[in-house]
């Protein structure tokens, strides 16, 4: 395990329980309460978050590996954002804790794996507009961000 891996590994493991200390503390009501500018309920992202962290991590390890990233754009990820939404309308505070929990810690050590010469290793990304971007950039951009970003707008949408 490289230096950089693992501090990155260890923010995407701060954000994750971050976010998990958070909505932890909320009760049934909060947990439905849809975030303004997004509509879906805090514990749909909450679930959401933890569901997309495999997807993440895949699409960083296919750019540490040299390969692009080919048919993903951010139409896709709508679709797939709101087709997740409408599977998971009901689910519950325990369902989605106890994902982000396994799919962070997962995520966290296969971050760890990485060199850093795969986090270095950079191919055109079909999310990005086919900007040659790194791996180390998918997953701060993605996996490492995504918890911090929807805390912020969890916190907003309980005006906390």
């Amino acid at each position: 395990m490289g230096q950089r891996a693992n501090a990155i590994a260890e923010r995407l493991e701060r954000g994750a329980k971050a976010l998990d200390d958070f909505v932890s503390t909320l009760n049934d009501e909060q947990w439905k309460v849809p975030v303004p500018g997004d509509g879906r309920t805090i514990g749909v992202i909450v679930h959401h978050v933890a569901s997309v962290y495999p997807l993440e991590i895949q699409l960083a390890q296919t750019l540490g590996a040299g390969k692009p990233i080919e048919g993903v754009t951010y139409d896709d990820v709508h679709k797939m954002n709101a087709g997740h939404a409408k599977d998971h309308v009901g689910v519950t505070k325990a369902e989605a804790l106890e994902l982000l929990r396994t799919n962070s810690r997962a995520a966290a050590t296969a971050v760890r794996a990485f060199t850093d010469a795969q986090l270095d290793s950079a191919a055109p990304a079909s999310i990005n507009w086919d900007a040659p971007v790194t791996a180390q950039f998918m997953i701060e951009d993605h996996a490492m961000r995504h918890s911090y970003h929807h805390l912020g707008r969890i916190k907003g949408a309980l005006r906390r």
